[in-house]
C-alpha cells in the first residue's frame, strides 16, 4: 500500500520557563548540529575528559568516578542506588515531593528495605528526623533530594550527610535541579555519589546525567555478593568507557556530548559566584512581581530555590487554561503541579538560558494579562 510522507517535524518555538528543559543557549545549539563521530572517536574521548574535570569544578569535588550518564537525571538517579544497594539493604529516605517518592520506590525495586522519613510537600524534611532514623535502622544508604522539582523547595544535607558517615552509610544525592544553580559541595558535605541531569540549569539538552561517585563508594560498588543488577548503570563497566581504556560499553551520542561540553563551558566562564549570585538577583526580581500580581510561593520564605518556584494558583483560576493561555499567545512554557500539588501550583523554572531578564519580564507580562491583570 502507499506510503504517505509525513510533513519535516520541526518544533515551534518555545520560551521554556517550566520545569526543565530550560532555553539553551545558541553556542550549545551549535555544539548540538556539528558532526555525529564515532563514540570511541579521539576527538570525543578527549572532550568527555574535559567534560569529567568540568563537572568536578560544579559538583565540588575532586571525585575520579565524575561523568555523564546516557539517560535523563532518573537514569543518574537509578545508577546512584542500583550501584550502592543490594536486596536485603537498610535504606533511609527523605521525603518532601515527588522525587523523592521516586528515589523510595526505585531503592525498592532494587530490594532496598526503605525507611521513609517525611515532610508536608513545600517543606524540609527535619534533618533531626532523618539523623534519628539513621540512628535506629544503621542502614547502608541514605537518599535525599537537594533541590525539589515539585515543590520549590531546597533540603539542607551536610548535617544529614555527617550523621550517615558517623553510622557507616552512603549518602546518594539528587542534584538535578541544583547543579549548576546554587553550590553544591559534595565533597565538603560528605556526598558519596549524587547526580544531575543536563537540561535544568546547565541548560544543555535532555539526555546526559552527569554522576560523581566516592572513592568510597566505588570500593563498595566493587565488592558487591552480586553484579549490579543494571548493565547499563554499572559504574565500575561505565568508568571503564570513560577512562583508560575506553572500552566499548554504549554507544553515546556525540551530539549531547558536545552540546553538554559547550554548557560546562559556558557555566565555568560566567565562574560559579557570579552565576549564583545572578541566579538570586534574578530569582529575587522574580518574586517581586509575582507579588504585585497577588501571586504568593510555595514554601516558608528561606527555604525556597532560587531557580524553581512554586506559585500559589489563586482561587478561582483554572490553573490550566492560564498555562494553554501562555503556551498558545506567548509561545511561554511554564509547569503544572505534580502529585499532591497537581492543579494547586504552578511551577516556573530560571534554569540555563532561560535565566535572564527578558524571560523574567516576559513572564511576568504574559501572566499579568492571562490574569487580566495587565497594567
Amino acid at each position: 500500500m502507499p506510503v504517505t510522507i509525513p510533513e519535516p517535524a520541526v518544533p515551534p518555538r518555545r520560551v521554556l520557563m517550566g520545569p526543565g528543559p530550560s532555553d539553551a543557549d545558541p553556542r550549545v545549539l551549535r555544539a548540538l548540529a556539528a558532526p555525529v563521530v564515532g563514540h570511541l572517536d579521539p576527538w570525543l574521548l578527549a572532550r568527555m575528559g574535559e567534560i569529567r574535570a568540568m563537572l568536578r569544578t560544579l559538583f565540588g569535588t575532586e571525585n575520579r568516578a565524575t561523568l555523564a550518564i546516557s539517560g535523563t537525571g532518573t537514569s543518574g538517579m537509578e545508577a546512584c542506588l542500583a550501584n550502592l544497594i543490594e536486596p536485603g539493604d537498610g535504606v533511609v529516605v527523605g521525603i518532601h515531593g515527588y522525587f523523592g517518592e521516586r528515589l523510595a520506590e526505585i531503592a525498592a525495586r532494587h530490594g532496598g528495605e526503605v525507611t521513609r522519613v517525611e515532610a508536608p510537600w513545600g517543606e524540609r524534611v527535619p534533618e533531626r528526623a532523618v539523623a534519628a532514623a539513621i540512628d535506629r535502622v544503621r542502614p547502608k544508604v541514605v537518599a535525599l533530594v537537594h533541590a525539589e522539582t515539585s515543590t520549590g523547595v531546597e533540603q539542607p544535607v551536610e548535617e544529614i550527610a555527617r550523621a550517615a558517615r558517623a553510622a557507616g552509610a552512603f549518602t546518594v544525592l539528587d542534584c538535578v535541579t541544583s547543579l549548576g544553580g546554587v553550590p553544591v559541595e559534595v565533597d565538603r558535605w560528605g556526598i558519596d555519589a549524587a547526580y544531575a541531569g543536563s537540561q535544568k540549569c546547565l541548560g544543555a539538552p535532555p539526555g546526559l546525567a552527569p554522576v560523581t561517585f566516592s572513592e568510597r563508594a566505588i570500593a563498595a560498588a566493587r565488592d558487591r555478593r552480586r553484579p549490579v543488577a543494571g548493565f547499563y548503570v554499572d559504574i565500575a563497566l561505565l568508568e571503564r568507557y570513560w577512562d583508560e581504556p575506553h572500552a566499548y560499553h554504549h554507544t553515546i551520542s556525540s551530539p549531547l556530548v558536545a552540546a553538554l561540553h559547550e554548557a560546562l563551558r559556558i557555566a565555568l566562564e560566567d565562574g560559579r559566584e557570579a552565576r549564583f549570585a545572578r541566579q538570586r538577583a534574578l530569582h529575587d526580581e522574580l518574586v517581586r512581581g509575582l507579588a504585585r500580581l497577588g501571586l504568593g510561593l510555595l514554601g516558608a520564605e528561606g527555604t525556597r530555590l532560587p531557580m524553581l518556584h512554586a506559585v500559589r494558583v489563586p482561587a478561582g483560576v483554572d490553573e490550566a487554561a492560564v498555562r494553554r493561555e501562555l503556551l498558545e499567545t506567548y509561545g511561554l512554557e511554564i509547569g503544572a503541579g505534580m502529585g499532591a500539588l497537581k492543579g494547586r501550583i504552578w511551577r516556573i523554572g530560571l534554569m540555563g538560558a532561560s535565566c535572564t531578564p527578558n524571560h523574567v519580564a516576559l513572564c511576568l507580562a504574559a501572566l499579568a494579562r492571562a490574569l487580566g491583570k495587565d497594567g
